[in-house]
């Protein structure tokens, strides 16, 4: 029995027809033209790599999300990127390995095992890009100013950016000496700010009530910069590290309000992203209407280590589908094709060949054809008017 289905697409995994393939494509040239004049370097990574090498420092999230298969080579369990970001430090730590700060861009196809974001996608097209070498705030900063470019270029407007910073949080658990398993815990119930959970976790732990006060705080300090001075009153006595990372966060606050053109900018001292492998400074760019987060990055510090060198590292991604989704821009359309007629004659061959060297697509045709001219795309057609080959729109 035929399976009359075979044209379905496995949940989640799309494909785009001519005219969104040609808008996606425009927008890539555009996006690496930005990422070129701002000095990052196009990097192409592999499909798939080895998993050891695939899920260095990113924790337990983006090992559920990797597709994994063997190597019938050589035995190994390989995986298809869910992510680019470690394949980037690879390449700076392994195959660079300069000394200087290394700007590095991708863009290019992951896959994810299960869907995300609210277009429920397990193929996006991610692009990001990556700064190495530095760990001054300027370098956290230049991120989110062309995170911030990158969804200005694709039409996405009236953006929202969080920040928070994953060193206060692991500052207090340090200080109440979490374990950790209760470290784990207390992390997914701040997440959700399940404050009756929150509440009940601390009272089960044998913490001092100053130290349940701190790390309780963390699930309402959230809002405008007013929120950090708070923040340092409320920590005050929650150890070196949480004020360390405050202090961090604070300069990287002052800097961004100074360059990143008045973006409205929201504190979350509970939200982090990627606590697993984060390091630093979070952020993610949130838009109206919209409940997942549509750019996001960080600072994940050292993760080159494991491939020989160990640097200081700060990017950002996103999701190109989606961002066409959500962007308000006019789109150039799809170009349209000249029709060259199915006749042997060599000055029309010579007229074909010349306008394909222009830059313009000729499409020939075939002697006893189906279909229409715009049915192939074309909406001109080569007339012979008598001495030459001439270009005439379609009557």
């Amino acid at each position: 029995m035929v399976d009359d289905n075979r044209w379905l697409l496995p949940e989640g995994i799309e494909e785009l027809l001519p005219e969104q393939a040609w808008r996606l494509e425009v927008l890539r040239r555009e996006l690496l033209d930005l990422y070129r004049t701002w000095g990052y370097q196009l990097v192409v990574p592999p499909l798939i790599e080895h998993l050891d090498s695939l899920l260095v420092g990113t924790g337990n999230d983006l090992d559920l999300q990797t597709f994994k298969l063997i190597d019938q080579l050589s035995g190994r369990l390989l995986g298809l990127r869910a992510d680019m970001t470690p394949q980037a430090a690879r390449i700076d730590a392994h195959r660079l390995r300069r000394e200087a700060p290394g700007r590095l861009c991708y863009l290019g196809t992951v896959l994810h095992t299960r869907p995300t974001g609210f277009s429920g996608s397990r193929s996006l097209m991610q692009a990001g890009a990556e700064l190495y070498g530095h760990a001054g705030p300027e370098a956290d900063v230049e991120i989110m100013a062309l995170m911030l470019e990158t969804l200005a270029l694709t039409g996405v407007r009236d953006v929202q950016l969080d920040l928070g910073h994953v060193g206060i949080y692991r500052g207090l658990a340090q200080d109440a000496g979490l374990d950790a398993d209760q470290e784990a815990a207390l992390f997914d119930a701040l997440q959700r700010k399940a404050l009756p959970e929150i509440e009940a976790f601390l009272g089960g732990l044998d913490l001092s009530t100053a130290q349940r006060q701190r790390l309780a705080a963390l699930a309402d300090l959230n809002g405008g910069v007013e929120v950090l001075e708070e923040a340092r009153q409320r920590l005050r006595d929650g150890g070196a590290a949480a004020q360390r990372a405050l202090d961090n966060l604070q300069d990287i606050a002052g800097l961004a309000a100074r360059r990143l053109g008045g973006v409205s900018l929201y504190f979350d001292l509970a939200e982090l992203r990627g606590y697993q492998y984060q390091t630093g400074a979070v952020f993610a760019a949130f838009v109206a209407g919209c409940g997942e987060e549509i750019a996001r990055g960080g600072r994940y510090d050292d993760i080159g280590q494991v491939f020989g060198r160990a640097r200081p590292a700060t990017g950002f991604s996103t999701d190109l589908r989606q961002l066409m989704q959500l962007g308000e821009r006019d789109w150039p359309a799809l170009p349209g094709a000249i029709l060259a007629p199915a006749e042997e004659d060599e000055a029309l061959a010579d007229e074909v060949r010349r306008l394909r060297e222009a830059g313009e697509s000729v499409v020939r045709q075939f002697a006893g054809q189906a279909g229409t001219p715009a049915e192939m795309g074309c909406d001109r057609v080569l007339r012979w008017n008598g001495s030459a080959w001439v270009v005439e729109p379609l009557s």
